[in-house]
């Protein structure tokens, strides 16, 4: 499970629900100050959590929305799952490789190609390709 900071929750779960296409697996109110919706993405074990009123860190505060960055995503597929991204609206980065360095457009191969995202609180994601393993 992976813990998301969010600024606005209804707008979160509109982007992993109807942009990203994740199941909803919850929305739970847990009186006044706590809610909690959980997300899975299509044939994956691994959910995203948002958020009010979870305290994640020692300190007893909500990390800030915005700070969450490098959440990874594997398909067997980048192009394709671009290619449902630029469909659903979401605004993806071409695919890309690293070269020398540097982010090159155009696909480097199973486990070089990636594309990127952003959510609207500003919460980097990367979709790399990996082989299919089932």
């Amino acid at each position: 499970m992976i813990v998301v900071p969010v600024s606005d929750l209804d707008r979160a779960k509109g982007l992993y629900a109807n942009k990203l296409g994740f199941d909803v697996d919850h929305d739970t109110r847990i009186g006044d100050s706590v809610r909690i919706i959980r997300l899975t993405p299509p044939g994956s074990g691994c959910p995203v959590v948002i958020g009010t009123g979870m305290p994640q860190a020692d300190d007893g505060k909500e990390p800030a929305p915005g700070t969450y960055q490098g959440m990874q995503l594997c398909v067997p597929d980048i192009a394709a799952a671009r290619a449902e991204l630029v469909g659903r609206g979401v605004d993806v980065t071409p695919v890309r490789h690293i070269e020398d360095g540097k982010w090159v457009d155009g696909p480097g191969g199973t486990w070089s190609s990636f594309v990127s995202f952003s959510d609207p609180d500003g919460d980097g994601r990367v979709i790399q390709e990996a082989p299919d393993r089932h």
